[in-house]
């Protein structure tokens, strides 16, 4: 079985000017261009791959402003968005963020799919690169938590993939959710500047398939839980 990877990001609405997400997402790419070169182009998704191609995205803060005013914005001011990294099937990466919620019930999110094949694949699916990826989601969009992990490990601990509720391979706590407890090895605890924390699982990749990998998560769900920190996003501010 070939898992899937994902890293997502998500915080209750916050609604922001236009100019705002702009410059997050501008903040965003920028820092994953520098995670590997198969993040340094994007361009739109449309109906197919060659009206896709004729369609790149310019991850300046100026350029992305014009671009939600005039595709993305939401009646109510929300702006979503999505982009494809213009790889071969099979192989691409995607990108997809929704911010400025005003319901209690869904928040804002960022979400990076990570290619399901190709040559890229074995390159980015490592600790340090999943870590540089969650770090450029954390430090673009200032979210309330976050997580890089396998979608097959996900779906068999969580019965409806609610954010927060489960522990993947890299996973972030911003500050005010409370202190994290001390982890079993090999579990590595790194600061996020002053805004939260990161727990790094494991060196290696983290699989569904493999046994230990799956009971250290178990035991380091067990101990979040207990330090109250395995909750979904707060309600908007």
């Amino acid at each position: 079985m070939i898992e899937k990877y994902y890293v997502g990001a998500y915080w209750p609405g916050r609604v922001e000017p236009v100019e705002s997400y702009a410059r997050r997402a501008e903040v965003f790419f920028r820092l994953l261009a520098r995670c590997d070169p198969e993040f340094l182009r994007w361009f739109e998704k449309a109906g197919s791959r060659a009206t896709a191609l004729q369609l790149p995205v310019a991850p300046d803060g100026e350029s992305l402003r014009r671009l939600f005013e005039s595709k993305y914005r939401r009646g109510d001011g929300e702006v979503s968005f999505s982009a494809w990294n213009g790889a071969s099937d099979g192989a691409s990466s995607s990108v997809r963020f929704a911010c400025g919620s005003t319901s209690e019930f869904v928040g804002d999110t960022c979400v990076l799919e990570l290619p399901p094949g190709g040559a890229a694949r074995e390159r980015l699916l490592t600790a340090p690169v999943m870590e540089q990826a969650l770090r450029a989601a954390v430090l673009a969009w200032e979210p309330d938590q976050a997580i890089a992990t396998s979608t097959a490990h996900r779906d068999q601990v969580s019965e409806d993939a609610t954010p927060g509720s489960f522990v993947g391979w890299i996973m972030y706590f911003a500050r005010q959710r409370g202190p994290v407890p001390p982890l079993p090895a090999p579990v590595r605890i790194e600061p996020v500047g002053d805004q939260g924390t990161l727990i790094i699982l494991t060196p290696e990749r983290f699989t569904a398939s493999n046994p230990e990998h799956v009971a250290l998560a178990a035991r380091v769900q067990e101990l979040l839980d207990r330090a109250g920190l395995l909750t979904p996003p707060g309600p908007r501010p």
